[in-house]
Formats: structure tokens, sequence, C-alpha cells
């Protein structure tokens, strides 16, 4: 059967959903040794999260960027707030999907420059301050507030060859207040009071202007800006194209230099495993006694290039499923690279949370990352006119 572009665009968007909120399905029964492996390199981060039974693995991934980053500028460590850019986040989008008709993504999923927007436009806030469990749950489930607010929209898109009555943006608005809770206008945090751009400033040293999206695909110029054509890109984010040799230069050089990177990927691979905490693009697959593919002896790995990451991703088996954050590198016994990448799924899986993507898998499954300006070579930066 045909996949259509809109059943793909829900797949996609359902991937980090269900997948957040049924981790036993990627557990897997059988035991298996894995590599030894020595790190390279590794930044600090905060806890494991939970996105639970949301899309909202955009806010969460990015998040934990900024704490991270907050970290390694000597601000400390903080929880930030990922429901509060989430509520900042829907009526932009909202307004994008009226503005266009209808004719437009609106999901629970998004990128890592909304993130930044939001912040930027809005500030940030702790998570002791604003949690988004305003529906009786201590975990996030967004399902029935998704159904609402798309409803509502698609119900005010009905009135066609009528004006539009502005109070739909009011009512909008309550349906986030009722299930995300009220924005805050001030806050007390560690005996002082902060409004949430000063708290942004001041306690996690946010600075929209560092932040720099990259991806790596044939069908944009070499070295311009590009909008990356990806469902969740609705706010149509500027990228910039580098090669995949410089996409993987500039993550080993962030994670050297002790920067962190949002990662944004498909993770569909059969090879992608949650549960046992790794993702390897397999030369052959060896599966093991209970039919799964067996990870580590399914390594060596494919050699991937260029045109096999164009390939994947004209043919839609690359998608942007999930935003991770990856913090550190490691090599194997046999010298094989991997990427110390901190999920959202809770601490359930065999490595607290974490798990292991291998360089082949990164240069295959990347869609676009994120990093500070700095974590850039300067050849690279030079190339894309990025001071």
């Amino acid at each position: 059967m045909k996949m259509t572009n809109q059943l793909r665009k829900t797949v996609a968007g359902l991937i980090c959903i269900t997948a957040a909120s049924m981790p036993q399905l990627f557990a897997q029964a059988v035991k298996q040794e894995k590599p030894n492996f020595k790190i390279q390199h590794k930044v600090d981060v905060t806890g494991i999260k939970n996105q639970a039974r949301t899309g909202t693995c955009w806010s969460f991934a990015t998040s934990s960027f900024l704490e991270s980053e907050a970290i390694r500028m000597g601000k400390g460590q903080h929880d930030i707030s990922e429901m509060y850019f989430v509520r900042h986040n829907y009526p932009r989008k909202a307004d994008h999907y009226v503005r266009m008709q209808g004719k437009a993504n609106f999901g629970q999923g998004s990128l890592s420059h909304d993130v930044i927007t939001a912040a930027a436009l809005h500030g940030i806030v702790p998570e002791e301050i604003y949690n988004g469990l305003n529906y009786g749950k201590d975990f996030h489930d967004h399902g029935q507030l998704f159904s609402l607010l798309k409803g509502m929209l698609d119900g005010v898109l009905e009135s066609k060859g009528k004006a539009l009555d502005p109070k739909w943006k009011e009512a909008y608005e309550a349906v986030l207040d009722t299930y995300l809770g009220k924005i805050p206008e001030s806050f007390e945090y560690q005996g002082k009071t902060y409004s949430p751009q000063s708290y942004a400033k001041e306690v996690i040293g946010f600075d929209a202007g560092n932040y720099i999206e990259l991806t790596s695909f044939a069908n944009y110029p070499l070295y311009q800006p590009c909008v990356l054509e990806v469902p969740d890109n609705w706010a149509n984010g500027i990228f910039y194209n580098v090669t995949v040799d410089e996409l993987e230069e500039v993550m080993d050089n962030a994670l050297k230099n002790g920067f962190s990177i949002a990662w944004d990927g498909d993770v569909s691979e059969k090879a992608f495993s949650h549960g046992k905490g790794m993702a390897i693009v397999p030369e052959k697959e060896v599966k093991g006694e209970d039919g799964k593919i067996d990870l580590v002896a399914s390594i060596p790995e494919k050699v991937i290039d260029q045109e096999m990451r164009q390939e994947t991703f004209d043919n839609f088996t690359t998608t942007d499923d999930h935003l991770m954050h990856v913090v550190g590198s490691m090599v194997d016994d046999n010298g094989v690279k991997f990427y110390l990448t901190k999920n959202s799924w809770g601490d359930s899986n065999e490595l607290g949370g974490y798990l292991y993507m291998s360089k082949s898998y990164v240069r295959l499954k990347t869609v676009g990352i994120l990093v500070h300006k700095d974590a850039i070579p300067k050849r690279i930066k030079d190339k894309l006119n990025i001071k």
C-alpha cells in the first residue's frame, strides 16, 4: 500500500510519542555482552527526564542542551521547564496553521530552533515554577490536549467565506492555560525574584544569537542557509548546509571543546534500540535467538557517504522522527566511534536513559543539529560566513 504524504507525517510525528510512552516495546529479553567503551569526551549534564505520552522530544532535547550550556558557562546546574516552551509554541503554531488555512503541519512536533525562538521572545523558567501538569496526572500526557486544540482550529477554519471571529484565540489560550497552567510573569527562585526574561539572561546565560543549526543534504546549495523541508519545520527555520564529513567534524569539535549538540534524526531503524541503548547501521544483520537483531554481533557497519545519506532522505527512510541530546563521544574495542546520547524516554533502559549511536548511524540518520556557533571549526564558519 502506498503511503500518502499526510500519513507519512502522522507516522513520523507518532514515533516520538509512541516510543516514549511504551519503552517496553524497545526492550529486548535476550542479554548480550556489549563492547568495552572508552570515553573520549563528555560534557556535564542534568538528570534524565521522561516526555511520556507527548510529542515534545524537541523541547526536552533542547532544554537539556541549554541546561548543559548553563553548566559550561559557569552558571551552575538548573532544571529548565520544557512545558514552558511547549506552552509558547502552540499559539505560534496555531496562528501559522490558521493563516495557511489548514494547509500546514499542525502536530505536537517541532525542532530545536522553536525552543530558541520561544526563549528569545518569552524567556525561560525553572521546572519547579512551571511543570505543565495542570490536569491531574504526575506524568506528561498531551493526547486530549492536542485533540482539543486541533479540533478547535479545524472548527475555526470551517467558516470559509466568512470573517474569522478573533475570539478563537482567547478560547485557544484558555485551553492551554487549563491543561498546562497560566504563564508566570514573575517568580521566586533561590531567594530572588525573576521574570522569565531575567532568569534566562542572568541565571541561564542565554543568548539566542549564539546558536546555529546545520544540516547536510545535496538538494540544498552547499555552505548556504536553507529551509529544511521536513514536516516539523513548520516555522521555516534556517539551517546551514555542509558536507556530511563537515557535519561529523562539527560534532567532534564541539564535544572536544566542551560543547554539546541538540540532535534531530531518524530512530525508525531496526538496529536502533533504546532498550539496549545502541543504534548502528549493520553491514549484515545478525539475528539473535529471539529473532531480533543482535546489535553487537551485527558490527561491522556500513561506511556512510553523502550519496547513501541523500538516498535515504529522498526515499523517506530517513525522516525527522526524534530529537535527543548528544553529550559525549567514545570508542569501542575496535576503535569504532560512538556518540553518547541522552534520551527523554525515562531511565528504564540498560544505560539509564542513555544510548550509544555509532558514527555510521549518525552520518546516515542525522537530519539536523543545533550547536553553539563557537563549537564550529573556524574554516567551516568561514565557509558559512558565520561570525
